[in-house]
Parts: C-alpha cells; sequence; structure tokens
C-alpha cells in the first residue's frame, strides 16, 4: 500500500467535485417534497439532463448553452410528472418510477451517436486573491462556477423557506394544501412550479457529470445518485444544510475509496465501491431521528373539489 500518492487538497477538491451533482438533485427534490410532492423520478430526469446537456454542449461547441438545455430537459421531463399527478391525479409513486424508466430509456435512444465523444471543457474559477491562500485557497476557489452555484443555490433554497413569503406559502401547501387552497392559494401551479425547479436542479445535476466530472457520455452514468438524492432528502429531516453535510459526506467517501483502490489497499473493490451507498445511509439514518419537519401532505393527492 502507498497512501503517499494521496494527495489532501486534490482529495478534498475533488471531494467538492462529487458532492456537487448530488447536492443539485437534492436541493431541487427538498423544495418538491415541500411543496407536498413525492417525485421518484430524480435519476431519469439526471440521466436526461446529462444527456441532452452533453448533446447540445457538442453541438454548440458551448458547455454554458449545454448546462441551460441539461436544465430544460429535466424541467421538461418533470412536466410529464406534474401532467400525470397533478392533473391527472395519478400516483406519484407510480408515476416517478415509470418517469425514472422512461428517461433512462430516452436517454440511452438519444445517447447512441454519443459514446466516445469528448465535449468542450468549462474553464476553471479562479477566485483572485482567494485561489492564493495556502491549501483552502486550491481546495475551494478554484473550482468551476456550478460548484459556487451549487452551494449558493443551497443557501438561497434555505433563506427563502425559513424567511419569505414565497416559502411559507410553499411550506402551507406542503403542510395543509386544503388549507393552502382555502387561503386562495393556488394550491396545483404552485406544486408544478416546484416540480419544475426539481426536475431543472435534477437536470443541470446530471449535465455536471457528463460535462465536468466525468466528462463524457456512458449510458446508465448517473449510477443511482438520483437514488442518493431522495433518501439524503429524507433522511436529512427536509433541512438543506443537512442536505448539504449529506452530499459532502457522500462525495468525500466516493473520492477516497477510488484513492483507497489507487492506493492499493488490501479491501476487495466491491465493498469499497459499494462504501460510499453503505456509509452514507447509515450515518444519514442516525441523523434522521428528528422526523418532525417531514410536510404533513407529503405524496397526498390535492382535488380542488375535496
Amino acid at each position: 500500500m502507498d497512501f503517499s500518492s494521496i494527495n489532501p487538497v486534490l482529495l478534498l477538491a475533488s471531494l467538492i467535485v462529487a458532492a456537487t451533482p448530488l447536492l443539485l438533485a437534492a436541493i431541487g427534490e427538498l423544495v418538491v417534497e415541500k411543496a407536498g410532492v413525492l417525485n421518484l423520478g430524480v435519476e431519469g430526469m439526471m440521466i436526461t439532463g446529462a444527456i441532452c446537456g452533453f448533446a447540445i454542449a457538442v453541438n454548440t461547441g458551448s458547455p454554458v448553452v449545454g448546462l441551460l438545455a441539461a436544465a430544460v430537459g429535466g424541467a421538461v421531463l418533470s412536466m410529464l410528472f406534474a401532467l400525470l399527478t397533478q392533473y391527472a391525479l395519478a400516483n406519484q409513486v407510480a408515476s416517478g418510477l415509470a418517469l425514472t424508466l422512461f428517461g433512462l430509456g430516452l436517454s440511452s435512444l438519444i445517447g447512441q451517436g454519443y459514446q466516445g465523444v469528448k465535449p468542450p471543457s468549462f474553464p476553471r474559477f479562479d477566485i483572485p486573491v482567494l485561489s492564493d491562500i495556502p491549501f483552502i485557497g486550491p481546495v475551494l476557489f478554484t473550482q468551476d462556477f456550478i460548484v459556487y452555484l451549487a452551494f449558493f443555490l443551497t443557501l438561497g433554497v434555505w433563506a427563502v423557506l425559513k424567511y419569505s413569503r414565497a416559502g411559507l406559502i410553499l411550506r402551507a401547501v406542503g403542510e395543509s394544501h386544503d388549507a393552502a387552497h382555502a387561503l386562495g392559494y393556488k394550491v396545483v401551479r404552485i406544486r408544478v412550479l416546484a416540480i419544475l425547479f426539481g426536475g431543472a436542479c435534477a437536470g443541470m445535476g446530471g449535465a455536471y457529470i457528463s460535462l465536468i466530472r466525468v466528462p463524457q457520455w456512458t449510458e446508465g452514468m448517473t449510477a443511482g445518485i438520483g437514488w442518493i438524492a431522495l433518501a439524503l432528502v429524507v433522511f436529512a429531516s427536509w433541512k438543506p444544510w443537512r442536505v448539504l453535510l449529506g452530499a459532502c459526506l457522500f462525495g468525500g467517501i466516493n473520492v477516497l475509496q477510488l484513492n483507497l483502490q489507487a492506493a492499493g489497499i488490501a479491501i476487495p473493490v466491491e465493498i469499497l465501491a459499494m462504501s460510499p451507498y453503505v456509509i452514507t445511509i447509515v450515518v444519514l439514518v442516525i441523523m434522521s431521528a428528528d422526523r418532525s419537519n417531514a410536510p404533513a401532505s407529503l405524496g397526498k393527492v390535492f382535488h380542488a373539489g375535496s
């Protein structure tokens, strides 16, 4: 075993990169669930965003346009879920599972011509002065702008939910859609907007994998991150700061196991590969003792005539 090959600066910087797609998907799903909707289609929206962003970036030569296309792709797929659950009043669990299967199949179809293609690269976003700080600078202040977008998005969601009127209305809809409807709030419209936001975030999370973290297109490349995002929201008790913590935990363990494999540690590769999922779930289960933040109307069908 050769642990000298593990660079702590690169390890921590890679941790942030690994956490970013999960954070984007999970924070979007948190907003959806705060509105009282359970969307199990996160994996499908992520993989759809991954191929939409990749294809548009390759064809336009602009990774930023690709990222926007990924957000649109994820939102469009989530609109299908919104139509099924909010207007056709279909079961949310079944619709979410169908959305994931549909997204996996659609991405496989679209991505057939993009195997082995290299996408345009995102420029590094070095923050002047701060990036020169020893150790901390290379870790925190030399990332691409999507990393900062994900962290500021998390901060923004926390602030909106906690302090703004829009956040109060969203939480009211998630707690009691009948009471919110009686007060004159457009429950279906609010939930549809939340679903679209969650889809856009999941799409960007998928595009981050295909455009930056890998970067290439491979069928099924999200590798269950959408399911981890779903579990993360629940086990983090619907608190944005806990979602951030859980995303960093998963990213850290995932990067660490890759480095341990490279160092030649005498543990079967299969055990190392599954360790990020197992340890993240175990820790988040321990964190989930406080379930008081669960939206009371989560997963319940709303009918304006009821």
